[in-house]
């Protein structure tokens, strides 16, 4: 039994409820954190009445989250039929406009780009392109990207489509430089000095896992710099909320942004989901080793889907996750040394579902009935060998 769980929106103004500069809240994959994020935008700013009355503020004057600008502003634009090269559009919006248009951000969101990526993937926005036999404006300045690899010879690849992880980079690095801009112009005291009024109504910045896709070393840069970010915000009003699914993320921002010090005793959650659809938000101290034993967590999700008949590529990821996790507590250099005999066997079936895809085209298929007996197998291997996976959950300190 557990005690008696909440709905999202209950969560969300739990959250709203709390006076503090940050937020951070661990989310499970699959306990809800993006539903979370949309409940939240939901209460600071509800949609406008289209059917009347007075006109609302648009939402974005009140929260920018990360979220919607993945979901909402950007898509590919793929002609099959013309057989076009794929472009990234921008759907008209306010904040990337000026973000590039009146800031010039674009050579900054480029170099953030590639300090996720390769600084051989080059994104490119488009100028202003006119109908040349009406003249009429047909994609305006910084409506479209595209992507080539650089060959180092002055020579590029025709444009590419990129995959999912690299798309997510490239958006998160707009949204990055969009935030920098915000917090130097928030940070002018006197409203009537600021150079834009565009965000004196702004309430709060909630983002939601920007870390997918990027390995350890550019997911501690990416934490190191937002925390960094957030740190330089002077703003009174302004407020941040983050969640994630990655422990080594929230280890990172829980430490960078002194969320321990002090004796500070609310800011750090865990989200949890019950079966039952309810869900409930925890207090924790202290980081993801200490205040909610990160491995039982995967132990149990792994064991869920194996149950359900429900493996999936990803859960070759928590597999792997786990058995870093386990390499590293008992003192082993390769988390494969912990793999059974004919180890390189297994140790390639594991690297086959987690390595990076540099391009979609490279992408790796479903894994297959055998393939996900694999899962099984490892999991219970590592379970009746390493006593460390029999631990309890660490009481919160």
């Amino acid at each position: 039994m557990h005690d008696v769980g909440k709905t999202l929106t209950e969560i969300a103004q739990q959250l709203k409820d709390v006076d503090k500069k940050v937020q951070l809240i661990y989310a499970f994959n699959g306990s809800g954190k993006t539903r979370l994020s949309r409940e939240f935008k939901q209460l600071i700013a509800p949609k406008p009445d289209v059917n009347g009355g007075d006109e609302v503020e648009l939402s974005r004057h009140k929260i920018l989250y990360y979220n919607a600008l993945t979901e909402d502003l950007f898509y590919w634009d793929n002609d099959l039929e013309l057989d076009a090269e794929p472009i990234l559009k921008i759907q008209p919006n306010s904040f990337t406009d000026w973000v590039l248009k009146d800031q010039g951000q674009d050579q900054n969101i480029i170099a953030t780009f590639h300090r996720y990526t390769s600084d051989k993937l080059t994104p490119r926005f488009n100028e202003e392109r006119k109908d040349e036999s009406t003249g009429e404006v047909v994609a305006k300045a910084f409506s479209e990207v595209t992507f080539s690899l650089e060959r180092g010879d002055d020579e590029r690849t025709g444009n590419l489509k990129i995959s999912k992880g690299e798309e997510s980079s490239f958006i998160w690095s707009i949204f990055f430089r969009l935030i920098e801009q915000v917090i130097g112009v928030l940070n002018v005291p006197e409203p009537s000095n600021r150079e834009t009024d565009e965000f004196d109504r702004l309430e709060y910045v909630f983002i939601d896992d920007p870390v997918s896709s990027l390995d350890d070393n550019h997911l501690i840069e990416l934490a190191v710099n937002l925390a960094g970010l957030i740190k330089s915000s002077e703003s009174h009003k302004l407020r941040f909320v983050i969640t994630t699914h990655s422990p080594l993320f929230y280890n990172v921002l829980h430490n960078e942004l002194g969320l321990s010090a002090n004796g500070k005793k609310e800011g750090c959650y865990l989200l949890e989901r019950f079966e039952d659809g309810s869900f409930n938000l925890n207090v924790k101290y202290g980081d993801s080793n200490r205040s909610f034993s990160y491995h039982l967590h995967l132990k149990k999700a792994l064991e869920q889907a194996i149950a359900a008949d429900e493996v999936e590529r990803y859960h070759f990821t928590l597999l792997r996750n786990l058995y870093e996790k386990t390499a590293s507590f008992l003192g082993h250099q390769r988390w494969s040394e912990l793999l059974p005999d004919d180890r390189q066997t297994y140790f390639n079936r594991i690297i086959q579902y987690t390595s990076h895809s540099t391009l979609s085209n490279e992408t790796v298929a479903e894994p297959t009935p055998p393939e996900k007996q694999t899962v099984k197998f490892l999991l219970d291997h590592l379970i009746n060998t390493y006593g460390y996976l029999q631990q309890r959950d660490v009481p919160n300190g």
